[in-house]
């Protein structure tokens, strides 16, 4: 005979099991050898190929800097949790973005928000193409929210380091090697994810989403 308890025990299992089944689950953006899930756009003033900026290199993505552009997810995305790690491959810092909520209509500065990865400004974060960001100044081309960081989140060159940024309706959170560092509202919620080519080389890797 099912007692009530046992029927309690067994309804209280399914219930997780179902949970667990609709959990959101990590999903890697980038395999290795594969920019397949990627487009990618570079200056057209330039005549460098953006096949040549933006290389598959195993479990790395290699980027140039130079000539200026991004290689963006074909997919968007609406709430999620992106992490992944970067390093400088030149020596020294440089400049680079992680571009989130990246409108459509491809162009050298798309509407989005940027969080900085420029050497000393890890986790700011800048309203591309005048993208409202709560707090900062409406009326200028790149509204920019300084990070706030109690000490310096950055390694130094040549060391890998990991950003952990989350999407969750118009509110953007960024944390830095495990320390939040910004957060800001915003009036985007849903668009592509772009990784930028922005003055000096540097790697990617472990891209990883998940979605919420």
């Amino acid at each position: 005979m099912i007692t009530l308890h046992r029927l309690s025990f067994l309804a209280g299992t399914v219930g997780m099991l179902l949970l667990a089944s609709c959990a959101s689950t990590t999903q890697t953006l980038y395999h290795d050898a594969s920019l397949a899930d990627w487009t990618l756009f570079t200056d057209p003033a330039s005549s460098t190929s953006s096949s040549n900026v933006f290389k598959a290199q195993g479990a790395t993505i290699a980027v140039t800097g130079k000539p200026f552009g991004y290689m963006r997810t074909n997919k968007q995305y609406s709430d999620y949790v992106l992490t992944l790690e970067w390093r400088w491959t030149d020596g020294k810092g440089t400049n680079s973005g992680i571009f989130q909520r990246v409108q459509p209509g491809d162009r050298l500065w798309p509407v989005g928000i940027e969080c900085q990865l420029q050497a000393g400004h890890a986790g700011d974060l800048l309203g591309l193409s005048g993208a409202y960001i709560a707090g900062t100044d409406s009326s200028a081309k790149f509204p920019k929210k300084p990070r706030t960081a109690s000490t310096d989140p950055e390694r130094p060159a040549g060391q890998w380091n990991k950003v952990e940024i989350r999407c969750v309706g118009t509110h953007i959170t960024v944390k830095i090697n495990g320390q939040k560092v910004n957060e800001a509202e915003t009036k985007l919620s849903r668009g592509y994810i772009a990784l930028q080519s922005e003055g000096g080389p540097l790697e990617f890797r472990n891209v990883k989403i998940k979605q919420l």
